[in-house]
């Protein structure tokens, strides 16, 4: 993992040893960059004990207010889930995704994100990220406890470093995405392609196929002047809905 910066996000964890579990976990791996969203204290008491020697990492966790804010800055985002649906994609299996990481561009800002102790991660938070993988179970058991799925996926990552092939590319971070998104968004407005019922299925899609497209800054500026000059071309469009 050396050749990329990977980033813990936990998505409101509630219990305070979980947090500090996960420290522990990071520790062991090397991995020094913990993002807290809506988190529990990361100074009680549990959350110091089951730290162990990690301590330190709790007090240099960073604090977002949601998700979009803790993947600003960085170049990818993995969500790790078991729940499956129609927004959520395709689940790659661990090792799946970490051969996908093998060639992904040095210096890059790679996030794993993790849910909820209790319900896991929002459908909405997982269409914000790059790509969503799964840790595969018996379905008798069920998903596992956070501090586990963050030990099962950085050791899997952590195995793998040695076969790393290193790229360079100029990649972009999920900010420089979101003005491509919001175009996109509304062009499939203009143009009428959209489903009353159902209107996040598109935007949606369009927003995973670009992220895992992984295109480098200079290919999605390409993609932005392409959508403006669509979106001033269908101005009147007859397939336009009127609010």
């Amino acid at each position: 993992m050396r050749h990329f910066t990977p980033i813990v996000v936990l998505v409101e964890p509630r219990q305070p040893g979980n947090v500090g579990a996960v420290c522990r976990a990071m520790a062991n791996f090397g991995v020094a960059q913990l993002r807290l969203v809506k988190s529990c204290d990361p100074f009680h008491s549990d959350a110091v004990k089951f730290s162990v020697g990690a301590r330190p990492l709790l007090g240099q966790a960073e604090h977002f207010p949601d998700l979009a804010a803790a993947l600003a800055d960085v170049h990818h985002s993995v969500a790790l889930t078991r729940r499956t649906g129609r927004l959520r994609g395709n689940l790659l299996p661990l090792e799946e995704l970490s051969q996908r990481f093998q060639s992904v561009a040095a210096q890059s800002r790679v996030a794993f994100v993790f849910g909820r102790e209790d319900r896991g991660l929002t459908t909405q938070e997982v269409a914000l990220c790059s790509q969503a993988a799964t840790i595969e179970t018996t379905d008798e058991t069920g998903s596992l406890n956070l501090a586990q799925a963050v030990v099962v996926t950085l050791y899997e990552l952590s195995r793998r470093q040695d076969r790393v092939g290193i790229v360079q590319r100029d990649q972009p971070t999920h900010d420089q995405f979101e003005p491509l998104f919001q175009q996109l968004d509304e062009l499939v407005h203009r143009v009428g392609y959209v489903n009353p019922s159902r209107p996040e299925v598109i935007p949606t899609m369009l927003r995973r196929l670009l992220h895992q497209a992984a295109p480098d800054v200079a290919e999605l500026n390409q993609l932005r002047g392409l959508i403006n000059r669509l979106s001033e071309s269908v101005q009147d469009w007859p397939g336009r809905r009127r609010g």
